[in-house]
């Protein structure tokens, strides 16, 4: 016999419909919970609410074979035969993330394509594999955050056991995977579980209804999330899960839904025997987000910062529009090293009041996910223009030094360390007519209002626009971009092998800066980058014994001084 269940606490009626069988009674008892057993249940399946004849996906469906408008497929999660016993984990303090999207990482978009570029991610250097949202959503290709299933991995990427080949395999080569999952709201498509119950709030974020946390019935919503997020690092064996927009999540309960998950994580830790992070992404800069909750924190592991990207990119490219306006000095990266925020209960232009809260400087800073490129600050300029496209190889350099001698944990975007050429554009293949010229027109009129032409902006829906962003692997033929990934591997290498370099303690980072020039000292190393188009030379705070690492010809020292060409850095030991 096979059991069926589902949530649908205000149904007066619920039937399981099964592939080429006729339909099946389903008893509801007091949790709002319908179930029924059936014999020789086959695979495919579906429900009914009430008197309604429209077959319904499972809200919990591990698989959707068809499409997130078709039925649900029964998955055995231990009919997977793993290879990893030996795997003890991948603990986040310490390690260099890899963000990259399965569906343009590789021509063919697949987990398995995928798997055949995990030893070039091994020779790079990187430790954690963070993947974009693989959750199914409806059309061909997505960025992921349109996802309506949370329970099944995207079937054109290669379903539920392509994901497990893919982290069995990243295991094997001593990589761990994280991965980006949305629960602040449901895609425009596909999205049944709200049909089923209340699983939706009466407000709203930035994408639509919000996710039902703290009204009527929000147990079992909760429950839902939960559950989810300990299916992937249970039944997928991932190592961490990035979770988008938590201050989206609208929550007024005592204990918040992110505190929730943080236990029931690190119960789950502890039985596998390995360790399991959660980074969040909050534009809140509230650092209880990662403050253990024995100190009164939420406890997650770890959290994206912009303020680190805003502070670097600014000052290499000059941009001041939106909420950039802030940043671009050197005092503005300054007290970012050295304090984790900048917006720290500081005035914040942008947002036209104050904003975020002082970081305690006993918190490592491990707990920063620290970026020059993501998906986000690539992907929502008009154009998915990277910073190569407008920065010269020189300052790509001094920007790769300044954040992997942070001490934050660095994350890279998936071509970033050979200053790949392609963009990387906002793309969605939604086959609904009216949805996709939503899309198109809403994506035009943003960019339309910060003075950009409506032909300049790439067409979301065009096929073409999702081709554009793909990784052009044969650009590691050419000199400039082999030269490129050489600097890397030997920062990342020399990052590895000095400690001073990945110390987190934030109370331990010196910074003085002058003319367009930063020295951040960390234990008996030096950081010292020249922004400037001129080269100059910069006072030491102590004798340097040799350079470790220069991003260009010409770098000499002389016991306190450094003479450094124009826009380079180097690394120096004490």
């Amino acid at each position: 016999m096979t059991e069926f269940s589902v949530w649908a606490p205000d149904a007066e009626r619920v039937r399981l419909r099964l592939a080429g069988d006729t339909d099946h009674e389903m008893r509801a008892a007091a949790d709002g919970w319908w179930r029924v057993e059936v014999p020789d249940a086959g695979l495919d399946y579906s429900f009914l609410l009430n008197d309604d004849e429209t077959p319904l996906p499972d809200p919990r469906s591990p698989w959707q074979p068809a499409g997130v408008h078709g039925p649900s497929r029964r998955y055995d999660h231990a009919e997977f035969a793993w290879s990893d016993s030996a795997w003890t984990g991948r603990q986040l303090p310490g390690s260099i993330l890899y963000e990259l999207h399965i569906g343009t990482f590789t021509p063919e978009g697949t987990f398995d394509a995928a798997i055949d570029r995990l030893d070039y991610l091994v020779s790079l250097g990187v430790d954690l594999i963070e993947l974009l949202p693989i959750n199914a959503f409806n059309g061909e290709h997505n960025w992921g955050y349109d996802g309506v299933c949370w329970y099944a991995p995207h079937e054109p990427y290669g379903g539920p056991d392509g994901l497990k080949r893919f982290v069995d395999a990243a295991h094997a080569r001593g990589l761990g995977v994280i991965l980006d999952v949305v629960y602040n709201h449901f895609g425009p498509s596909g999205a049944y579980a709200p049909r089923f119950g209340p699983y939706l709030a009466d407000q709203s974020n930035s994408w639509g209804r919000s996710i039902n946390l703290d009204g009527p019935h929000s147990d079992e919503v909760r429950r839902y999330i939960i559950d989810s997020v300990l299916m992937w690092l249970r039944d997928y064996h991932v190592d961490g899960l990035r979770l988008d927009a938590v201050h989206a999540l609208h929550d007024s309960r005592a204990v918040p839904i992110l505190e929730e998950l943080a236990v029931s994580v690190e119960s789950l830790s502890t039985h596998l025997g390995r360790p399991l992070s959660l980074i969040a992404e909050s534009d809140l800069n509230d650092p209880r987000v990662i403050t253990p909750r024995e100190a009164g924190g939420f406890g997650l592991h770890a959290q994206w910062n912009d303020d680190a990207h805003h502070a670097l990119h600014t000052l290499l490219t000059g941009e001041r529009q939106g909420y950039y306006g802030d940043f671009g000095s050197l005092e503005t990266l300054s007290d970012v090293l050295t304090g984790g925020f900048f917006h720290a209960g500081t005035w914040s232009s942008f947002r036209n009041r104050h904003h975020g809260r002082p970081v305690d400087p006993r918190v490592p800073g491990h707990r920063f996910v620290a970026y020059l490129q993501n998906h986000d600050q690539i992907g929502n300029r008009a154009t998915g223009d990277r910073i190569s496209a407008s920065l010269s190889p020189s300052l790509l350099r001094v920007g790769a030094v300044l954040l992997l001698t942070a001490p934050f944990t660095p994350m890279l975007f998936m071509g970033e360390e050979w200053a790949a050429s392609t963009p990387w554009q906002f793309f969605t293949s939604h086959p609904e007519p009216e949805l996709a010229s939503a899309v198109r027109t809403g994506r035009r009129r943003e960019f339309a209002a910060h003075g950009w032409p409506e032909g300049d902006v790439p067409d979301p829906q065009d096929p073409q626009t999702f081709v554009r962003s793909r990784l052009d692997w044969a650009e590691l033929d050419k000199p400039e971009h082999r030269e490129m990934l050489s600097f890397y591997q030997r920062l990342i290498g020399l990052r590895r092998s000095l400690p001073d370099l990945s110390d987190p303690r934030l109370n331990a980072v010196s910074v003085q800066h002058g003319d367009q020039f930063l020295v951040m000292r960390r234990g008996d190393t030096l950081v010292v980058a020249n922004l400037a188009g001129r080269g100059q030379g910069v006072s030491l705070p102590g004798v340097a014994r040799r350079v470790l690492l220069a991003t260009g010809e010409g770098v000499t020292v002389m016991r306190d001084r450094i003479q450094l060409p124009a826009e380079t850095a180097a690394i120096v030991a004490l």
